[in-house]
């Protein structure tokens, strides 16, 4: 009797303990500053490095500048749009949405405003403005 009482009593315990953890999302921490985003593309690691203002984002990627707009959605999520688009792809719009922060990085999930694909990465913070 006792026995199957504590069957029932472990899976709420999980339950319970692990509804009590919550992962770090301080988006006010990545509003501004500079910062740092490594991909690979092509199976090569490649760095890209952006200062962040309230209003732009200025992004330097393999010797090129572009400047985009920010239009914040809410504290963690904010719609960029380049300035100075050179093509059609350019032109669209493209949603960011911080996921979780844990000091000085924080993974985010992007992709083309009204498009269901998005893509995960992880930037660090380098320095404040």
């Amino acid at each position: 009797m006792i026995k199957s009482k504590l069957l029932y009593l472990i899976p709420l315990l999980a339950i319970f303990v692990s509804s009590c953890y919550q992962q770090e999302r301080n988006c006010a921490n990545f509003k501004t500053g500079n910062f740092e985003f490594v991909a690979t593309i092509d199976g090569q690691e490649k760095i890209s490095r952006f200062t962040r203002t309230e209003k732009y984002e200025i992004e330097t990627f393999e010797g090129k500048t572009d400047t985009s707009s920010i239009r914040w959605v809410n504290d963690c999520e904010y719609v960029l749009q380049k300035i100075n688009p050179k093509n059609m792809a350019e032109q669209k719009a493209i949603s960011m949405k911080i996921i979780t922060t844990d000091g000085n990085t924080c993974v985010f999930e992007y992709g083309i405003l009204g498009d269901s694909r998005r893509e995960r990465g992880t930037l660090t913070k380098v320095s404040d403005l």
